[in-house]
């Protein structure tokens, strides 16, 4: 039996899709506290010229601008693809209580994949982590945009 995907992936998801049709990979990202939607954003990295324009890192600093703090306790990202070792770095900083994610990325993925950050010593914060949710969706827009380039 299938259950319908919580509001914030699907969220993310659209947000991806419209990075994808301005030409950005497809990855979208939503702020959560509680039931209220803090931030979202998607990849603007060929837009902003800027590498460091993840949507994570873009709905972190949107996040923080909105509830006017440096930490964002009680709040969860929901994302549609593993995070990278920056931007789980910033998730850490952040102090994120939970991420969501859709698709996994194994080459540049950092959660379940290559450093697998928060599992590291150093790490100062560990958010619970809840992978594979949308992950057929994300995937697929993935790999459309990619197949799209390549063709």
């Amino acid at each position: 039996m299938a259950f319908p995907l919580p509001n914030p992936m699907r969220r993310a998801l659209q947000l991806a899709k419209t990075a994808a049709d301005a030409g950005e990979v497809p990855v979208g990202a939503v702020v959560m506290q509680g039931d209220t939607v803090v931030a979202e954003a998607a990849n603007t990295m060929r837009a902003s010229g800027d590498p460091t324009d993840h949507a994570e890192l873009r709905a972190i600093r949107l996040a923080v601008e909105s509830l006017g703090t440096g930490r964002l306790d009680g709040c969860d990202l929901w994302v549609t693809l593993e995070p990278c070792a920056m931007c789980a770095g910033a998730i850490a900083h952040a102090r994120l209580d939970r991420v969501y994610y859709g698709a996994p990325d194994e080459k540049g993925g950092a959660v379940e994949h290559g450093p697998r950050f928060f599992g590291q010593e150093t790490c100062h914060h560990r958010p619970e982590i809840y992978s594979g949710i949308g992950q057929d969706q994300a995937a697929a827009l993935l790999r459309e945009f990619f197949q799209a380039r390549r063709g």
